[in-house]
């Protein structure tokens, strides 16, 4: 009888909490519930990004061939402004950390949500508002901001355009940022499940950490930087302005002291997601646990430093062109070690090539570039070859695109049952990934190219002798947008008519996959004592997993 009172119990607990659950749009938007408010930052970060896709397209079919084809010069640089803007701000930046960070990161460590919860769903108000702000500035009369994702001065002193408006928006983001990065590094101190260590906790929670305090240390400062553009625009205060006494170069430095930083919180997410697919589709412990996990510290550390890589051409002296150029090399480093040691993971495993898996295999592959070449331009001889030119450009989006954006899909395809209780399409999701290997390196790998021989970057128009690359380049463009349909697409319609998913479809070991599919209100009946390292898999012979 005192089994079946306990099970009665369960079973009345798991039933309240789906009633709760699933209650209307109030209760969604109002949610405290750090899972609820992760499913809210996908559906409009996957809005966005969706827009700044077709932004994209259209700035390449301007480019399909020399002259004016489709719009006006003007049109094209406000085109290019919200397309980086969008990318960068409401995509890249919030996109990992806000969705899997918030949905996981409490799961993985056995807490029940945030440290913070109402802090939470105030993080995500504050990205609503700012994101609405940056929307209404692209309507206004005045018109679309057209001085590119920068922000550069003197020309966002000057221009006539909605400049104040989507520079307080992107001053409002960060806010949201910063809270979130406080939640984080907050439950992560306080709430890790009984018997989970700093080195039991996975490697995701590792990357998150490391994110978190770049967020809280370095988001500030652009903060500070665009409220000085605003008071420059209205009040001539002379900050940047050589005329009063002001140096349009510190905008930059302030700028990029941020934004280099910014660049980890992007990609260390990422590098966290790629962490856990690996040892779950090699049935292998990970590699150099500590290694990857005090790497992912070290970049977050060495990042602060490398600003002024991205001035090298600017005029700083010669000595500080030099340190800086040490410095990007150093931080590469940490970036190798854990390439290596996924490389070394999978050495020998058995491997389950599903479509996770695949999806981390295109972004080793992507991402390398982008690293590999960032050298290039961390080296001070070539940097003044290709400086603005294509080149970085493609660098750029080998790491953004490649790196981040790559594992968006790698972590909406492992999480995606987990979240949602449904299974999507092995075959077409496979279909996709290879859709998008091929259309990534025809759309930016012509610019590698073209930027060595000399096409300048931003530019409108271009030489006769660029048009066949920047054709392909278009093409590819093309066939990534169909790429982004049927990812989209198979994703929502699985998300209502997709079979119901196992809880551990993957053979997962960490503790989201001993929890139910979507997970209840509270994620588990009981806090979970942690016993075990946390890729070992010799639990799966206990687990209850579905290809057993």
């Amino acid at each position: 009888m005192a089994n079946g009172t306990v099970a009665l119990e369960e079973k009345s607990f798991y039933e309240e909490s789906t009633n709760r659950w699933n209650k209307g749009i109030l209760a969604w938007i109002f949610s405290t519930d750090h899972k609820r408010i992760g499913l809210l930052y996908l559906y409009g970060i996957s809005a966005f990004f969706l827009v700044g896709v077709l932004a994209g397209i259209l700035m390449r079919l301007e480019l399909i061939a020399p002259g004016k084809d489709l719009f006006e010069p003007q049109f094209y640089n406000q085109l290019f402004t919200l397309h980086g803007v969008i990318m960068i701000f409401l995509f890249i930046i919030p996109g990992l950390p806000a969705i899997f960070g918030n949905f996981f990161l409490p799961i993985q460590i056995g807490a029940k949500d945030v440290a913070f919860p109402r802090l939470n769903l105030l993080s995500w108000w504050i990205y609503v508002v700012g994101a609405i702000m940056a929307l209404i500035s692209i309507v206004l009369p005045d018109g679309p901001l057209d001085t590119g994702w920068t922000f550069y001065v003197p020309y966002s002193v000057r221009s006539g355009t909605n400049i104040s408006l989507a520079i307080m928006a992107a001053f409002v983001l960060g806010f949201s940022s910063i809270l979130t990065g406080l939640n984080f590094i907050t439950t992560i101190h306080r709430m890790r499940a009984p018997g989970m260590t700093w080195f039991r906790m996975p490697l995701f929670g590792w990357s998150m950490y490391a994110t978190a305090w770049i967020q809280i240390i370095a988001t500030p400062v652009v903060g500070i930087t665009i409220l000085l553009v605003v008071l420059e625009r209205y009040f001539g205060i002379g900050i940047f302005d050589p005329t009063l006494g002001g140096d349009p170069i510190l905008f930059q430095h302030l700028f990029w002291i941020y934004s280099h930083p910014a660049v980890y919180i992007m990609i260390l997410p990422a590098m966290g997601v790629v962490s856990e697919i690996i040892p779950t589709f090699a049935r292998r412990t990970i590699f150099g646990y500590k290694a990857i996990a005090m790497s992912s510290l070290a970049i977050a550390f060495v990042g602060y430093l490398v600003w002024a890589h991205h001035m090298f051409t600017t005029g700083i002296s010669d000595t500080s062109r030099i340190i800086f150029s040490l410095l990007t090399f150093i931080v590469a480093l940490p970036s190798g070690v854990k390439v290596f040691n996924w490389v070394a993971t999978m050495y020998k495993g058995s491997i389950d090539p599903k479509p996770p898996f695949i999806w981390v295999m295109n972004f080793i592959f992507l991402f390398s570039i982008g690293g590999l070449t960032g050298l290039v331009l961390g080296s001070l001889a070539t940097d003044i070859h290709v400086h603005d030119t294509y080149f970085v450009v493609a660098h750029f989006h080998y790491v953004m695109f490649g790196g981040v954006g790559t594992i968006f899909f790698a972590a909406l395809y492992y999480w995606f049952p987990k979240m949602f209780g449904r299974m999507y399409n092995i075959k077409t999701a496979n279909i996709a990934a290879a859709l998008y290997f091929v259309a990534f390196n025809m759309l930016y790998f012509p610019k590698f190219i073209m930027g060595y021989m000399g096409m300048p970057r931003r530019y409108y128009d271009y030489l006769p002798e660029f048009e066949a690359m920047q054709q392909i380049s278009t093409v590819g463009s093309w066939l990534m947008g169909i790429t982004m349909i049927l990812i989209f697409g198979s994703l929502i319609y699985s998300m209502k008519k997709g079979k119901k998913a196992h809880k551990n479809p993957w053979g997962g070991v960490t503790l989201e996959w001993h929890i139910e599919s979507p997970p209840t209100l509270e994620n588990f009946h009981e806090i979970p004592t942690v016993k075990t390292e946390p890729y070992d898999f010799s639990q799966l012979k206990e687990m209850d997993y579905e290809s057993k």
